[in-house]
Parts: structure tokens; C-alpha cells; sequence
């Protein structure tokens, strides 16, 4: 469809738009954040038209999950062949093939070669909560070290890990798990005078000696929770040395690794997984947002001497959907037959125009990075003090 974007055609929002928004005002939970008074209609590639006739470049890709488009045709007949045959059945009272054959497909293409199992679920937040209960069954810890700026779902589990906004927190009174933060390793904003040294090794560093020796023993640490490439709090990249040295506190102290994969997974750094970048294997991984494409479908992945746990430990009625996993597995099919790749290149090329552009007002623009199509661009108010 050949439209020249934007195409603007009433003014915003639409007089559709304001009516829907008014009902939804009425109807809806008012927790929704709704930046944007946008009401959308359809969605085709990365074009979107709201319901009067506007049409939009989404560059949020439905935040973060159509790595495949809006509609791509080969998901859209998935979905339809699968629903034609059957749309649920429990797949924690019943079996069905396509638990297989996504499990076998995720056994092959996830870090570490080594067996594995699954557990699905319906979202980034549930697969964050099948993590932490593995953790917890596995080694028979309950505490849990996670990082400020970090997000991991709003669920009370999934909450107590997430350290990114105080809107996310205020009102739910005391946290469900005991977790502790450290500061994320920025290489731009880490909080700490590191007197030289690589903010990777430093936020390691502070962990071992700061942390284990003043506020939790190391040996009572189920496991260390990271996002590979940190998504709400900035699209930050951490150092190869940072994952080295959660290799170092593993083998130290029998913690485990916990990749949350939700939002950098799926080739949105232009590999499979950030994960991939750093040449890092978690014990545990989840996945959710872009591996279907659009439907829900939560992953938690772990290696299978961790996943061994008892029937009824942990189950869920709807994960597993087999019209979820049909997309899934066309996504998988797509991404590995030239969109990776392309989200590689797109994003070198990117990355190249806004460096350019942040060249040119160095001023307000502190940071150009990311990797693949996982980019940042940190505008300042101060490019001395980085006053945000």
C-alpha cells in the first residue's frame, strides 16, 4: 500500500478517537499510561491507521512485540489454520504437539548446549514469575539480586525485581520478595567513582564486596536477575566485563542467572538473543513480547537439571495456546530467513544517522547507543553534568 506518512486527515485526536477515549475513561482501568491519544484501527508492516482515517510510522512496533510487522501475512495464515483447527486445550491437563515443537525449536536456538526444558506461560511478567520459582526450588534460596532501572513485569513477584519508575510501586506496600538493587552497569550514568576501572568489573565489584559483605550473605542468593541489554530503564549496553564477571560470581557462589530476554530477544539486537553479544549462557532465560508476534506467549527456559520439579508445581490454563505457538513458530521461520539480518543492517545504518545528527548538536545530545534496532538516544539538558 503505497501511503506518504504521515498522512494526517482530521485533526488529533479524530472526532472517533475522542469518543472512544471518553468511553474508555468511563469503562477501562485508569492505570493504563496512554502517552498518546492514539485509537488505533488496523496495523499493516509499520504502518498503523487510527479509526479516522490517520495513518502513522510505528516506530514502537506495538512496544517492542511486532518484530514480524503489523499482520505479516505468513503469521495472519498461521493463526488462521491454526484456529480452524483447534483454538485451547489445557495444556496442563492435556497433550498437544505444538508444546513440542516449540520447545525442541527454543532447545535449539537458545544459548548453551546443553538440555533444557520449558515452561510456558502468556507474558513477559509470567515467565519472570516461572524464573524466579524455579530459582527458588532449585537451589533453595529466596533472595534475589536485580538492578536499578530494570523492568521485569508488574505482577507482585515480577514487581519486586522491577526498579524503574515509583508509579510502578506507590500504593502496593511492602514488596513480595526479598530482592536487592545495585546500579545497573552504565557506562554513561554509573553512580559510583570508579577511579578508571571498567563500570562492568566495578558493578561486579561492588556486588562482591559491598553487597555480600554488608547486606546479604552470597550463600542465601537464589539468583542474579539481568536484563542483557537494560529496555525501560534507557537501552543501556552494558561492558563484555560485566557478564564476565556474573560468570565469576556463578562458579563463586552457586548463583544463578537469570536473562530476561523479553524485550532485547527475538533479533531485535540483530542476533537471536543481546544474550548472543556477549557470548554469555544464563541458566535461565524468559521470552515473551516479540515471539508470536502479537498473540501472548510467555518462555521460561532453563536448563533441565533446574526444571525438575514436581507435577502440579507450576502450571498455567492458557499458556501454551497452540494458535500463539503456530505464530510463534512462523515467527521463528521469518526472523531466521532474512529479518535478523536485516535488523543487523537497518540498525548499523541507523545508528550511523543519529551519530550524525548528535555530532551536530553535541550540546543536548549525550549518547547515541544500542545495538541492531535496539537504539537509545540520550538528549540532555547539560552536556557537562548530563542534567536530564
Amino acid at each position: 500500500m503505497d501511503i506518504k506518512l504521515p498522512q494526517i486527515n482530521t485533526e488529533l485526536p479524530g472526532p472517533k478517537a475522542r469518543e472512544i477515549i471518553e468511553k474508555d475513561a468511563q469503562y477501562v482501568s485508569p492505570s493504563y499510561t496512554r502517552p498518546y491519544p492514539l485509537v488505533i484501527r488496523r496495523g499493516f508492516g509499520a504502518i498503523i491507521e487510527d479509526v479516522d482515517g490517520n495513518y502513522f510510522l510505528d516506530f514502537n512496533a506495538g512496544v517492542a512485540v511486532c518484530n514480524t510487522g503489523h499482520a505479516h501475512p505468513k503469521i495472519v495464515e498461521a493463526i488462521a489454520r491454526q484456529a480452524a483447527e483447534f483454538i485451547h486445550l489445557a495444556s496442563a491437563d492435556y497433550y498437544y504437539p505444538h508444546l513440542v515443537q516449540l520447545a525442541e525449536k527454543l532447545q535449539q536456538v537458545t544459548p548453551g548446549d546443553f538440555p533444557k526444558r520449558v515452561h510456558f506461560g502468556n507474558s513477559g511478567a509470567e515467565a519472570i514469575e516461572g524464573a524466579l520459582k524455579v530459582a527458588r526450588y532449585a537451589t533453595r534460596r529466596d533472595k534475589f539480586i536485580a538492578f536499578y532501572g530494570g523492568f521485569h513485569g508488574r505482577t507482585l513477584g515480577a514487581l519486586s525485581l522491577t526498579c524503574s519508575k515509583t508509579t510502578q510501586r506507590r500504593g502496593f506496600g511492602r514488596q513480595l520478595l526479598d530482592v536487592t538493587h545495585v546500579p545497573y552497569p552504565n557506562p554513561l550514568r554509573y553512580p559510583y567513582k570508579t577511579d578508571g576501572e571498567d563500570v562492568g568489573r566495578a558493578c561486579i565489584r561492588f556486588i562482591e564486596e559491598v553487597v555480600f559483605k554488608t547486606a546479604v550473605p552470597p550463600e542465601e542468593v537464589a539468583a542474579i536477575v539481568v536484563e542483557p541489554i537494560q529496555g525501560e530503564g534507557g537501552y543501556i549496553v552494558p561492558p563484555r566485563s560485566f557478564f564476565e564477571g556474573l560468570n565469576h560470581l556463578r562458579q563463586k557462589y552457586g548463583i544463578l542467572i537469570i536473562a530476561d530476554e523479553v524485550q532485547s530477544g527475538m533479533g531485535r539486537t540483530g542476533r537471536m538473543w543481546a544474550c548472543e553479544h556477549f557470548d554469555f549462557v544464563p541458566d535461565i532465560m524468559t521470552i515473551a513480547k516479540g515471539i508470536a508476534s502479537g498473540l501472548p506467549l510467555g518462555i521460561t527456559i532453563a536448563r533441565a537439571d533446574l526444571m525438575e520439579w514436581h507435577v502440579g508445581a507450576h502450571a498455567s490454563t492458557f499458556g501454551g495456546n497452540p494458535v500463539a505457538i503456530a505464530a510463534a513458530m512462523a515467527t521463528f521461520e521469518l526472523l531466521e530467513n532474512g529479518l535478523i539480518e536485516n535488523a543487523r543492517l537497518m540498525g548499523e545504518r541507523l545508528k550511523r544517522g543519529l551519530e550524525q545528527v548528535a555530532e551536530r548538536h553535541a550540546d543536548c545530545i549525550a549518547e547515541v547507543r544500542g545495538l541492531g534496532l535496539m537504539i537509545g538516544v540520550e538528549i540532555v539538558r547539560d552536556r557537562q553534568t548530563l542534567a536530564p
